[in-house]
């Protein structure tokens, strides 16, 4: 009997590190091929200025680390448009945090006429495809004077239906008896927002900033619309510029692009974390 439970253990571990065993190597060739663009791009970087590049560096010992220097030194613009993207991104990212927080507060703590009304505005927007409010956002910004700059690029995007609903949602995990109490206490409603519910809501602010940060820093379409000085460009337009200009250079196209990608890339690094958390933290509540 013993000797028999022995070896159904022992098969069933031999079973378990099998499967364990597929499980990792799935992921593993999961994780290349969703990185091989990236290793693609690093080894034409590295290749030098060649007019047949190959997917593995023919001379591993011998690899242009230089050439990223090289881009900002050939094209010492992309500085501009690194810091343009930068701050763009930064302003969308800390509007959108204080709107989707003073929003999502009403919607959450607070009933009155038309309460469910304005939380399905706030989730049509969602629905509304960003190319049909580009003509109208345009015109607007050109009748303020706001084309090439600060202000046009970021004032169109500070409030988000997704981060409002997102934010209503975690507001909605926390106790209304830390509200109740505080009221009693004789804690302002404003105070209380500031002061209690946003310091408590760190996950959710967290992976709003993160998904903020990453939209605005990719987005193409709206800086291409409304800047036309090429110091106002942004990472994305401006390196649409520079490679169809360096149009036969692999290598400095690549790590022109690798650059622009670092600062996303280090962010999504870091705030996964938090991204996962947050987007699930709200999903039991209606």
């Amino acid at each position: 009997m013993r000797a028999s439970i022995m070896t159904h253990n022992s098969q069933h571990g031999r079973n378990s590190i099998t499967y364990r065993v597929l499980i990792y190597a799935l992921l593993i060739g999961a994780t290349v091929m969703l990185l091989f663009p990236l290793l693609f791009a690093l080894s034409l970087a590295l290749q030098g200025p060649t007019l047949a590049p190959t997917l593995i560096p023919r001379d591993l010992s011998n690899l242009d680390w230089g050439v990223f220097l090289e881009v900002f030194r050939d094209e010492p613009i992309i500085t501009r448009w690194i810091t343009n993207s930068f701050v763009v991104a930064s302003g969308v990212t800390i509007g959108v945090l204080i709107t989707s927080s003073m929003f999502a507060y009403v919607l959450a703590y607070f009933n009155f006429p038309g309460k469910t009304l304005l939380l399905f505005v706030a989730l049509g927007s969602l629905m509304v495809p960003f190319e049909a409010t580009l003509i109208p956002n345009y015109l607007l910004m050109a009748d303020w004077n706001w084309t090439n700059s600060y202000q046009g690029l970021i004032m169109p995007f500070v409030a988000s239906g997704f981060g409002i609903f997102l934010m209503r949602q975690y507001f909605l995990t926390l106790p209304r008896e830390l509200y109740d109490a505080a009221m009693v206490d004789g804690c302002g409603r404003f105070r209380y927002l500031w002061a209690i519910l946003v310091p408590l809501s760190r996950p959710a602010l967290a992976t709003l900033a993160v998904y903020s940060f990453l939209t605005t820093w990719n987005q193409f379409y709206w800086p291409f619309l409304v800047t036309n000085a090429t110091e106002w460009r942004t990472t994305q337009v401006g390196i649409t510029i520079f490679r169809n200009f360096e149009y036969a250079v692999f290598n400095v196209q690549m790590a022109a692009t690798l650059i622009v990608m670092l600062p996303t890339l280090l962010l999504l690094v870091l705030g996964q974390r938090q991204l996962v958390s947050g987007l699930t933290s709200g999903a039991l509540k209606g």
